[in-house]
């Protein structure tokens, strides 16, 4: 199903620019695409993994009616899983974004 949602206005600040402790820094997203068993959840975790080995602050996301093979995880076809927040709505995940 598609639903056309109008875009909602968020600010994001330069922590260069804007520097004291109300800054706040833009992230980014990043698309892995392919035909299906192409092995797109597995390089997510794969990177996933590496950020975390990284130490990097990662949150990841799933609709909430993917329950196919875990309620809490992403999950590839080879079984290999990472934890994850379900979200009824994109705007969900702003309200779910754990602070730094």
């Amino acid at each position: 199903m598609i639903r056309n949602h109008e875009p909602e206005e968020i600010e994001i600040r330069n922590r260069s620019e804007h520097p004291g402790p109300a800054r706040q820094t833009a992230g980014w997203i990043e698309v892995i695409a392919g035909s299906m068993f192409s092995g797109k959840s597995e390089e997510l975790i794969r990177r996933l993994r590496r950020a975390k080995i990284a130490r990097q602050k990662i949150q990841v996301f799933k609709p909430e009616i993917d329950s196919r093979f875990s309620n809490n995880h992403i999950v590839s076809h080879s079984e290999i899983k990472h934890e994850s927040t379900n979200v009824q709505t994109a705007k969900d995940i702003r309200a779910s974004i754990e602070p730094d």
